[in-house]
């Protein structure tokens, strides 16, 4: 079978390789890969910049769905012909993680998904909605999954409420989508005016353009009758982290999900104390969190953005695009 494996750091570390098929042991499920989508994540490591390099020759990627070819002898939770997603963590299955579950994660240091067949234990596997194709479907284990956490597992938002996403990635769509499903109103962060309306066409009230109006903290408050938003899905780090506090409401929650900006940030105690603001780390979620996503989503009929979609040998192609940002999501999709 053909694989995608990163054998030395670099885009042209990047080589098309063949491995054996792989053979499912008792409790595990063989797959078909049918769509791999691609995370910055994974870009990350492919350029060497992941907080925890993991150690190579590996297969990149963490979230793919495909179908059930073979079953091990004690699998219960899956039969042959299912259509299935791997989990990213794939020892999460619910409440606090531990460390060594944390660790546990598909395309580093775990083997990867960008592969025409994967192995995954059952329990670390879930059932794909049957409204969504492979592509849709792939798109949900890291930016669905963190985007749900933010602001249901660890918000909870509730209807009336207001929630501010930044930009127009993966998390930023989804947390959008799933803010708008549960009656909330949304304002959004973006560099581009033509991107604002896109996501305004998606339900997003209003707009705010953070290159034309850098002090956009005090735009949020402007638009909220200077109360701020209950919730920020906080994606940048660095100096945003700051502004997402200053755009708070008193006791507002602020989930940080990333740091495309920078990984540290230096905060003003007074305004996280005068706010009562609570700041929650967000480490994707279990396959518990999960299932109970894809249950809202089935539910509301939420539908994945997908910004672009290429085939599995053009993988270079798709990590380019990744690369230069995306709206919505980056998937690989199966070429047999």
């Amino acid at each position: 079978m053909r694989v995608w494996q990163l054998n030395e750091i670099g885009l042209g570390g990047l080589h098309l390789a063949e491995r054996p098929k792989p053979s499912p042991g008792a409790n595990e499920i063989l797959i078909r890969v049918h769509a791999t989508s691609l995370n910055y994540r994974d870009w990350e490591i492919l350029i060497g910049q992941y907080a925890v390099p993991p150690p190579l020759p590996l297969v990149l990627a963490s979230d793919a769905a495909g179908e059930v070819v073979a079953i091990g002898s004690k699998v219960s939770r899956f039969r042959k012909g299912d259509r299935v997603i791997g989990t990213f963590r794939q020892c999460w299955t619910d409440g606090m993680p531990t460390a060594s579950q944390l660790s546990s994660i598909l395309g580093g240091p775990l083997p990867g998904v960008l592969s025409e067949y994967i192995v995954l234990h059952e329990e670390g596997v879930v059932a794909a909605p049957d409204y969504l194709s492979y592509v849709q479907a792939s798109t949900l284990p890291l930016a669905a999954v963190t985007a749900w956490n933010a602001l249901v597992e660890d918000g909870p938002v509730l209807p009336g409420e207001t929630v501010l996403v930044q930009g127009s990635g993966g998390v930023s769509i989804f947390a959008l989508q799933i803010a708008r499903a549960l009656g909330a109103r949304v304002i959004a962060l973006s560099s581009s005016d033509e991107k604002l309306e896109r996501l305004k066409s998606l339900g997003a009230e209003d707009g705010i353009n953070y290159a034309k109006q850098s002090d956009w903290d005090r735009a949020v408050l402007d638009l909220t009758n200077g109360e701020g938003v209950d919730h920020v899905v906080e994606i940048a780090g660095g100096q945003s982290l700051q502004r997402s506090i200053n755009a708070l409401r008193f006791g507002g929650h602020v989930a940080v999900v990333g740091y495309l900006d920078s990984k540290t940030a230096s905060l003003e105690v007074v305004s996280l104390l005068w706010k009562r603001a609570r700041v929650q780390g967000v480490s994707i979620g279990s396959r518990r969190s999960f299932e109970r996503m894809l249950e809202t989503f089935h539910k509301r009929r939420i539908a994945p953005v997908v910004d672009a979609i290429y085939p599995f040998s053009k993988a270079h192609d798709a990590f380019v695009h990744l690369s230069r940002g995306s709206f919505g999501k980056v998937v690989i999709e199966a070429e047999n």
